[in-house]
């Protein structure tokens, strides 16, 4: 059962914005953009509208009502006794003639359950219900009204009551029977790989506590089924809602998928109600379609035909993208938002990180304003570093400007002209190339915000048949002030301005805004999370994760031993080759030598790492002219996944040769070749990033947070792509293996301090 619908002595309680969510919406799934109000926009609405009502009119009413075992509570936006009318208030921007006809009835069947509630509590025998939508740019006020007898609202909220108290009965049912077989869940191995116990320990203390923990562990130990282990075997005591298993790429989404079917076909979890969240592109069965429906046949009659759909995915339970694609196709329904409505009603989610940790994330929202109790699994946590970079970045391209400008919409000209005037000024004063800043422009945030209502106001003029192209960069431009909402010393601002004699056009610019420092963004996060616990085969130091991540002091530590004997890995340093910039030319066929000359010694499939794609193409070409007896394969830039898949089908038991691959690629970590398929790697850089101006900037920030700048933005994130691309020789207790690291500086004490414990590493 949902924390939406809470179990108390007397019943159930359910709030009046859930209950008409789930059972009064009607009519299309519609998308089209139409400009919304933000939700301090919404308040002050309301504070606006209720403030001009006389006396005695009261504002924010709590009421409640009981319908059998349901108690159903809410607050009404006013009430005006005189009149004997209730009013629901909704704000918006543009005509109201466009508010989508799915959220015309969830206001009407609000304001009908709020006049029962008055109706009930001062026995009224009729009542005047108001939906007043207020435009908070032009201040005015539209009203429907309608009166309705008090048996009439009684009926409707009878109605409601009984649909819902039906899911409610069987969701608690399921809760119950749920946290009780995860009560007896037992593993569903003869036993515990070496680690793996203590690993599956250690998190199921913390989910129990309500603390969070930071794992290192081993490739190759089962990390992903100890943590689901122990997080679920927490679930029934904390009370815990959903467990959310958040991963950075696909393949670390399998793995979680992998080990939960496993539960399920082992009858250790069969209760549970597992879903996989993808991509919206990645969901979509008509990518040439618009998602509303005038356009799409799975958007027409969407709400019509999601109760259905949303009983047969919960009786399948097991909802991975297939299955859940079987599901919404069975009812046509759109699979993306069917998903996302089981988003509610699933105990387990595998997903991607952006799903908690993203701006607008869906799951954040929900785990914040419902409120649920998340526990989080955080795979690969490393990676999370660099993700919500990105994520807390935002950027203006100059050519999507431009591009409106010569075709301008009817009306837009003279903003986007204004815009444009206003860019040029902001890297006037700068040459070509790029500048940093640690302020906003001044000025930006209010042209911005001015074009964004220009484009907004567009829109909703022309709701019917919006220009993409309008739609697309106002995203674009709404997404950049939310960014630029919380700026702050954790990030900076870079200006670049192309130089138009080595381009052949005008100076154009690019105007961004780059996170450097994620913890800031990330700490709410992880208050508002139960307990977490992030993994990884490379978190070390550990204090370097904690700070950029924003965890909370007191996160719990745990260091797993490796399981593997030292001898299985020979691992070698080459300390005649320097791959630093200036002497790759020059060391390239002393590379390729020791390359061929561990291949011809030990044939087998191997993978060798280099920092770039021009890195990686000087070195396959010399070894393809020196070595062309001794196949090759290639990782190339923009790889399609069905590219990459192929990449490492090459690597099978009875296969030979070496594949090329860019280190911290899609290659140097979450893909598992076990046995023959990879005997080796050789690993031809330190993986320190580029040292350019933006990056000096982030050595100097963190310094001045931390310490150790230079560490913490170039040496600690190289070496933890190198262990992670050599964690792919080892994989399981009988595999053996050759990591071959060709540079100097791996020789380095403060190097090696930060390669795994447990290599015995030779010269030579």
């Amino acid at each position: 059962m949902s924390i939406e619908t809470r179990a108390s002595p007397d019943g159930l309680q359910v709030a009046v914005r859930v209950l008409c969510a789930f059972t009064a919406q009607a009519g299309d799934l519609d998308l089209r953009f139409t400009p919304s109000p933000t939700a301090q926009d919404g308040v002050a609405g309301h504070e606006a509208v209720t403030a001009r009502r006389p006396a005695p009119y009261q504002r924010e009413v709590p009421l409640r009502a009981r319908c059998g075992d349901l108690l159903v509570q809410g607050r009404a936006d006013g009430f005006d006794p005189t009149a004997v009318r209730l009013e629901e208030i909704k704000t918006h921007r543009g005509d109201v003639a466009l508010v989508r006809d799915n959220h015309r009835a969830l206001h009407w069947a609000q304001a009908r359950v709020y006049a029962w509630m008055l109706c009930e509590q001062l026995a009224l025998e009729r009542i005047e219900v108001a939906l007043v939508y207020f435009n908070i740019d032009t201040q005015t006020e539209t009203a429907l009204a309608a009166w309705h007898t008090a048996d009439e609202l009684r009926e409707h909220f009878q109605d409601l009551c009984a649909r819902y108290m039906h899911w409610a009965r069987g969701e608690q049912a399921h809760r119950q029977a749920r946290d009780t077989q995860l009560q007896t869940l037992a593993f569903p191995f003869e036993s515990f790989r070496a680690g793996q116990h203590e690993l599956a320990g250690a998190t199921w203390r913390t989910h129990t506590h309500g603390r969070h923990l930071l794992v290192q562990a081993p490739t190759g130990i089962g990390k992903t089924m100890a943590t689901l282990f122990g997080a679920l075997k927490a679930m029934p005591a904390q009370g815990t809602d959903k467990l959310l298993y958040l991963t950075a790429k696909t393949p670390g989404r399998r793995l979680a998928l992998d080990a939960l079917a496993r539960l399920q076909t082992a009858g250790a979890a069969g209760r549970l109600r597992v879903l996989e969240r993808v991509a919206r592109e990645k969901a979509c069965e008509h990518p040439d379609k618009a998602c509303h429906g005038d356009s799409c046949p799975l958007a027409s009659g969407f709400y019509d035909r999601l109760p259905r759909a949303r009983e047969d995915a919960a009786q399948a339970a097991w909802l991975d993208q297939a299955s859940l694609r079987t599901v919404a196709l069975k009812h046509d329904v759109c699979p993306y938002y069917l998903g996302q409505d089981m988003l509610r009603w699933s105990d387990v989610v595998v997903g991607d990180f952006n799903h908690f940790f993203d701006l607008s994330a869906h799951a954040w929202a929900l785990t914040v304003g419902e409120p649920w109790r998340v526990g989080l699994l955080v795979d690969e946590a490393h990676n999370l570093v660099e993700r919500a970079r990105q994520m807390y970045s935002a950027e203006l391209a100059p050519v999507n400007l431009a591009a409106l400008r010569k075709a301008p919409p009817s009306g837009l000209k003279a903003s986007l002209d204004r815009l444009h005037r206003f860019w040029g000024t902001v890297g006037r004063e700068q040459a070509a190339g790029q500048v940093l800043l640690n302020e906003l422009p001044d000025g930006l945030t209010g042209a911005l915000q001015q074009h964004s209502a220009d484009l907004s106001e567009h829109l909703a003029q022309h709701a019917m048949a919006p220009d993409l192209r309008v739609q697309a960069w106002l995203f674009e431009v709404l997404h950049f002030l939310r960014v630029a909402e919380v700026f702050g010393d954790h990030s900076l601002v870079e200006i670049t301005r192309a130089d138009a004699a080595v381009r052949g056009r005008a100076p154009r610019h690019r105007l961004a805004i780059r996170n450097l420092v994620p913890a800031p963004h990330l700490q709410p996060r992880w208050y508002a999370a139960h307990s977490a616990t992030l993994f990884s085969a490379t978190l070390s130091p550990m204090d370097h994760t904690v700070n950029l991540l924003g965890l909370p002091p007191d996160v719990a530590r745990l260091e797993v031993p490796s399981p593997f004997d030292p001898a299985q890995l020979q691992v070698r340093i080459t300390p005649h080759i320097s791959t630093r910039f200036q002497d790759r030319a020059e060391s390239l066929d002393s590379l390729v030598a020791v390359m061929a000359a561990q291949y011809r010694a030990l044939p087998g499939n191997y993978l060798a790492f280099f920092s770039s794609f021009d890195y990686l193409q000087q070195a396959l070409a010399r070894f393809e002219t020196a070595h062309p007896d001794i196949g090759v394969w290639s990782q190339s830039r923009g790889m399609a996944e069905t590219d990459r898949n192929a990449f490492v089908a090459r690597f099978t038991e009875h296969s030979q040769g070496i594949g090329f691959a860019v280190l911290g690629g899609a290659f140097g970590e979450g893909i598992d070749l076990p046995g023959q398929r990879l005997i080796g790697a050789f690993i031809a850089t330190l993986g320190l990033p580029q040292v350019n101006p933006l990056n000096e900037q982030l050595r100097a920030r963190l310094q001045a947070r931390f310490g150790h700048g230079y560490d913490h933005a170039y040496l600690f994130p190289g070496l933890q792509k190198v262990v992670q691309a050599a964690g792919r020789v080892i994989r399981g207790p009988d595999d053996r293996g050759v990591v071959v690291l060709m540079d100097d500086r791996f020789a380095r004490p403060e190097v090696r301090g930060l390669l795994p414990a447990w290599w015995r590493i030779e010269r030579g």
